[in-house]
């Protein structure tokens, strides 16, 4: 399915979506995944693009560049992945909501931005606002999560902020969670991360 090295656990409920940070693959995110939606079916897919032998969902110039192109190619095969994946799995196509960390999570507000049809909601952690969207997608009523760190050294927090006021600004339920940590991810917003999830989804 669109050459996607991914994986897939079987579940009661429609699959939450996992996106890994740079350096990780499809197997990172599983025990997040199992312990924020017990009972979901899991569908991890590992980035297609190596930097420095570091799998990544598409290619930046340097930290915190992204290349546009590369972003706007590798967000449209993602799109078309899970379209694929939701017939070989047999989910609801709109059922997705995502769970992204870091370039996983970016690629992930692409999606929500080039292709909102692809999720019904997601969880972006650790975030920025990939790009200038020149047209607003109509997300409105998608429940979104974001979670910064104000002294994070890779996204500062006005970018995340971006990030959230514009995905509000496109009709999406934002809930920006930000504290005071960094780039790592802390045992607190994981159970606000849980709560939220619990909420949006009835369980």
């Amino acid at each position: 399915m669109s050459g996607f090295v991914h994986r897939f656990e079987p579940g009661d409920l429609p699959p939450l979506l996992l996106l890994h940070g740079t350096g990780a693959d499809e197997n990172d995110l599983i025990p997040l995944g199992r312990m924020i939606a017990p009972g979901r079916a899991l569908l991890s897919p590992r980035g297609k693009v190596l930097e420095n032998g570091m799998p990544r969902f598409f290619r930046r110039f340097s930290e915190g560049v992204f290349d546009q192109k590369d972003l706007e190619f590798r967000t449209a095969e993602l799109a078309d992945f899970l379209r694929e994946a939701a017939v070989q799995y047999d989910f609801a196509p709109l059922s997705l909501i995502a769970l992204g960390y870091s370039n996983g999570a970016n690629i992930a507000a692409s999606l929500l931005l080039r292709r909102p049809e692809a999720l019904a909601g997601a969880m972006l952690l650790r975030a920025m606002l990939p790009f200038e969207p020149t047209e607003l997608p109509d997300l409105t009523g998608k429940p979104i999560f974001l979670s910064s760190g104000d002294r994070d050294p890779i996204i500062p927090p006005e970018n995340s902020k971006r990030l959230a006021d514009t995905l509000t600004q496109a009709g999406a339920k934002v809930h920006h969670n930000r504290h005071s940590g960094g780039h790592g991810l802390e045992a607190r917003e994981i159970e606000l991360a849980t709560a939220w999830f619990r909420e949006v989804t009835g369980g």
